[in-house]
């Protein structure tokens, strides 16, 4: 069984964009199916942006939290549930909101099969409000790669969006990659960089400066083989994507 819990608040931002509603690092790395996690993030963003010139709740001055519940059917497959909520704390939509839900499951390449890379796949659907997201249900591709090499670490994240209500059926597939590399600087601290991108329909980007674009420095913190701690500190280059993101993730394996 796995348990995440995950809280999100941002300061000052854009407004929510479709799509954003996992938290920075969830599904980065392979990993025993049988882990539980709590994890939690924050995230700042850059007040120079505009969230009245959007249709949708912006996500500056908000807390936005997600619970993962996850059962591990064997070692290779399991099976992930998602109830992601908000709270607004400015303007007349001030409150607690249900964001939406989403299930995940996902089967990884087994340990016993000695393949030079880490290999994964997750399928995600699920639904979000209209007030949140102008597509309202998505489905997610996510292949996961990683691989550790002495003190280096290598993870990549392909993955894929297809909404499937609302006007995103007619953009297609969108690219939505991550990556990340650390290196185990002791045994307990590994500095890194991670990387979250949104490029646009497979074959068509968008320009550059409609991308959303975010690149942390982060610290995983290895204190116990039990716990998954990492810090991090983000910025978005493009109008799109928040200027200044910092984020927490928490994580307890069982």
């Amino acid at each position: 069984m796995l348990v995440t819990a995950a809280a999100l608040t941002t300061l000052a931002g854009a407004a929510c964009c479709a799509g954003q509603l996992r938290d920075p690092g969830l599904w980065l790395r392979n990993g025993c199916a049988r882990h539980d996690h709590v994890r939690a993030a924050l995230e700042l963003g850059n007040p120079g942006h505009n969230p009245a010139r959007r249709r949708f709740l912006p996500t500056q001055h908000a807390v936005h939290e997600t619970l993962e519940i996850t059962h591990g059917w064997t070692s290779w497959f399991e099976t992930g549930f998602y109830i992601f909520t908000s709270v607004q704390t400015l303007g007349p939509d001030e409150g607690y909101w249900w964001v939406g839900s989403h299930i995940r499951p996902r089967v990884r390449v087994p340990e016993e099969w000695h393949l030079p890379v880490g290999l994964s796949l997750s399928l995600e659907v699920g639904y979000q409000q209209r007030e949140f997201s102008p597509d309202t249900w998505t489905l997610e591709i996510r292949p996961i790669m990683d691989k550790q090499w002495g003190r280096w670490y290598f993870a990549i994240n392909p993955a894929f969006d297809q909404s499937l209500k609302g006007p995103g059926t007619k953009t297609g597939i969108e690219f939505t990659p991550a990556a990340k590399v650390s290196y185990d600087l002791t045994k307990v601290v590994s500095p890194g960089v991670e990387y979250y991108g949104t490029l646009g329909p497979v074959g068509n980007f968008r320009p550059t400066s409609q991308q959303q674009h975010q690149l942390y420095a982060v610290v995983d913190l290895n204190l116990d083989p039990r716990w998954e701690i990492n810090f991090g500190v983000g910025v978005g280059p493009t109008r799109t994507t928040d200027g200044l993101i910092i984020k927490m993730i928490l994580g307890r394996r069982f």
